[in-house]
């Protein structure tokens, strides 16, 4: 691989990341906002938090070992 196609890869998989990192972070803002307001959903919220989280994380990795895969 030329060091051009490593250097693209790398903003790729940083893109990919910062893009994970920006959504768990939205995710977790509004669930704070929904128990604030709703203490009593609390459970309800932070079962479908984890979730969501962890299937936003399968998804970025799986991106970023593409990105890093790609020639």
């Amino acid at each position: 691989m030329s060091g051009i196609g490593v250097g693209l890869s790398a903003i790729g998989a940083g893109i990919v990341t910062l893009g994970a990192a920006l959504g768990i972070g939205k995710l977790a803002a509004s669930a704070v906002e929904g128990i604030a307001r709703q203490p009593e959903a609390a459970p309800k919220i932070q079962a479908t938090v984890l979730i969501s989280a962890a299937l936003i994380e399968g998804v970025a990795l799986f991106a970023a070992v593409v990105c890093l895969l790609a020639k």
